[in-house]
């Protein structure tokens, strides 16, 4: 049984990962500022109240409890949701002494959240990538505080990975928008629709080029990433999303009408195809997502476009999403 130490583990994502790494039979530690209330907490993990940013803070509680692995979830989630000197800081800052942290105590797998908005998508100066779909290769163009301290964190991690060679295993990983187990019963998203709603109106979820990840299914992909860390390439990020899009129509047709001149880059999103490849997961891990929109949902699919207006005109340039 490995002990693994979750940073962020009261956030919408880390309860989730904190969940099914214990379900999968690893002793969990969930580290954050904020406790889960009681009864909330997975069954076997134990959880420390802890600010990483004060001085000595991160390095103490790895001492402590002397984990296998480190998972660094801890982080300011949501783009403009404070100023952007904070995000910036508070971000970079948890990055690099949970890291640091980590490897001077030797912790031998160490794993960074990153975000897709690294790439850039949304800008108000306008984006298009080299080619659809989007994946490990493409060109990072961070344009806001939040997406600029993920990329920081991915460079860290790369740093570190550097530094050590072998000696320690690092990887980083870009969860796509995060949906919760409530989320698919109704409760708001982290924009503060439902998902029946972003489903219903296109210009929800284009923002975020109609990604998504369901949280249970970043839990199973951390539990096998850290299973094969030592038999992949030290130092890789990888994307972290549904087989599908969060979207009604296929993505050929719909990301045109937000992205401007996108079209031929776009055609070939026929079907159910996202927008973000996750073959290198595949590829180099064995994993496959479970759960999609369609089987988890509980609202009738037929009935998504009588329940909110369909909105083509929007643009997605400046909008605030977080994946």
């Amino acid at each position: 049984m490995s002990t693994i130490v979750v940073t962020g583990g009261s956030g919408r994502l880390g309860r989730s990962v904190v969940g099914g790494l214990s379900d999968g039979g690893h002793r969990v530690i969930s580290v954050d500022r904020d406790a889960v209330p009681a009864g909330q907490l997975a069954p076997g993990a134990v959880q420390h109240t802890v600010d990483l940013l004060a001085p000595g803070e991160a390095l103490r509680i790895l001492r402590e409890t002397a984990p296998d692995a480190v998972i660094h979830l801890a982080a300011i989630a949501v783009p403009f949701s404070a100023p952007e000197e904070v995000i910036f800081t508070t971000n970079t800052r948890l990055a690099y002494a949970v890291l640091s942290a980590a490897t001077e105590v030797g912790v031998p797998k160490i794993i960074t959240a990153s975000s897709p908005t690294v790439l850039g998508y949304g800008s108000p100066a306008g984006w298009l990538p080299g080619a659809f779909p989007l994946d490990e290769e493409t060109t990072p163009r961070p344009w806001n505080a939040y997406a600029l301290s993920k990329l920081i964190a991915e460079q860290t991690m790369q740093m570190f990975a550097a530094a050590q060679g072998g000696r320690i295993r690092y990887a980083a990983f870009r969860p796509c928008f995060v949906i919760s187990p409530e989320e698919w019963e109704g409760a708001p998203t982290q924009q503060g629709h439902t998902l029946a709603e972003r489903l219903a109106d296109p210009a929800l979820a284009a923002p975020s080029l109609f990604n998504y990840v369901d949280a249970r299914d970043v839990a199973d992909f951390l539990d096998l990433l850290l299973a094969k860390m030592d038999s992949i390439p030290n130092g890789q990020t990888f994307f972290v999303g549904a087989a599908d899009a969060l979207a009604t129509e296929p993505l050929a047709g719909l990301i045109p009408q937000f992205l401007p001149g996108s079209a031929a880059l776009a055609a070939h999103l026929a079907g159910t195809t996202p927008a973000f490849s996750i073959e290198k997961a595949r590829k180099l891990l064995g994993w496959e997502p479970r759960r999609s929109w369609r089987n988890e949902l509980r609202t009738d699919p037929s009935r998504l476009n009588d329940e909110a207006p369909v909105a083509f005109a929007a643009a997605a340039s400046g909008s605030k999403e977080t994946s």
